[in-house]
């Protein structure tokens, strides 16, 4: 089984990355300020004004270390990575298989139940640890029309259906998001979904945190020999990480979102760490970024019993999990896709 390992995150504006000997130096005014075994680091995403030499990307490259450039709010712009593992004969049957609408359907669909479920399991917990009171509430109405998604994602049902089905789910799942924020209800409101950019404070903590789940996905696709743009679900557009919003669409709810809840409910954030620029994007200031980069790291040491390995496995490694079983799907050694199911 692959090894969990960290990633390094570079926050500090200014900072050079460097090569010497076996290990990543990071440097800030010509003064070190850490070094690392690269065998100790699974990626390094560097964020806004970071430098890094060419010697040390070709190092990285030949390690299997990815890296990445944001910008200082988190915005995704380029990454940097080595030969793709794998054979070429399984992207060929990656590729095969994009063409052909019906398996992208049956791929897409066990991806979506994957998904639902675990919304679903999210709000179910939720009503556990905070019981609704009198007649049926907006979350058990929730659980009970997630619940009726599946019989509408059985054996047959054309792409397009499921991407429905999948959009009536989201909404569903988003229209009480809300209602699983129980602190700081002044400062974290969540009205709808907002992107590009994000227009209130949840919105900036659910797209920061999504974006470092693009970055495992889409290095646990990579790892594994797959070609992290060509999608099922998610149709091919170019500078698209596709199969890697694929595979990160089941979790969503259990990773990130529940992350999310758990830094506001606990308070391990403030609402005084936001602010809003002229265009409307809220942002995140370095404080605030660095203790959800710290609770996503912990959150990755996490163990938790695999649905069909029937292993414990750390959470950090359950993209990597599930690259592999992909892999063994599209290679025809499984007979369907199991999705992560949380329990």
């Amino acid at each position: 089984m692959k090894q969990h390992l960290n990633t390094l995150f570079v926050m500090t504006q200014g900072s050079h990355l460097a090569k010497d000997g076996l290990s990543v130096v990071v440097f800030v005014e010509k003064e070190v300020r850490l070094r690392l075994p690269v065998h100790t680091i699974g990626g390094i995403i560097c964020f806004g004004r970071v430098s890094c030499t060419s010697r040390l990307m070709g190092f990285c490259a030949e390690n299997g270390v990815g890296i990445s450039f944001l910008t200082e709010t988190g915005r995704f712009l380029a990454r940097v990575q080595g030969p793709v593992s794998g054979n070429v004969l399984l992207r060929r049957e990656q590729y095969r298989r994009a063409d052909d609408l019906a398996f992208c359907g049956e791929l897409a669909r066990a991806i979506v139940a994957g998904k639902v479920a675990n919304c679903r399991t999210v709000l179910q917990r939720a009503l556990r640890d905070h019981p609704e009171d009198g007649e049926p509430g907006q979350l058990q109405a929730a659980v009970r029309d997630l619940g009726r998604a599946f019989p509408r994602l059985g054996p047959g049902v054309p792409l397009d259906e499921v991407r429905g089905v999948e959009g009536d789910a989201a909404r569903i799942y988003l229209g009480c998001f809300d209602s699983l924020i129980t602190a700081q209800k002044e400062g974290f409101c969540f009205r709808e979904r907002s992107r590009r950019p994000p227009l209130d404070n949840v919105n900036a903590l659910l797209s920061f945190i999504y974006t470092l789940l693009v970055h495992d996905t889409r290095s646990a696709l990579e790892a594994v020999g797959l070609d992290p743009a060509v999608g099922y679900l998610h149709r091919d557009r170019p500078g698209r990480p596709s199969l890697a919003l694929d595979l990160m669409e089941e979790f969503r709810p259990v990773l990130a979102d529940r992350l999310v809840l758990s830094l506001i409910n606990r308070r391990q954030v403030d609402g005084r760490g936001f602010s809003t620029c002229e265009s409307g994007g809220v942002t995140m200031d370095d404080a605030t970024r660095k203790q959800v980069i710290v609770a996503w790291q912990e959150r990755k040491k996490d163990e938790v019993e695999h649905p069909f390995l029937g292993e414990r496995v750390t959470v950090g490694l359950l993209p990597h999990v599930q690259a592999l079983l992909l892999a063994r799907f599209l290679r025809g050694d499984l007979d369907g896709y199991p999705p992560f199911l949380w329990k």
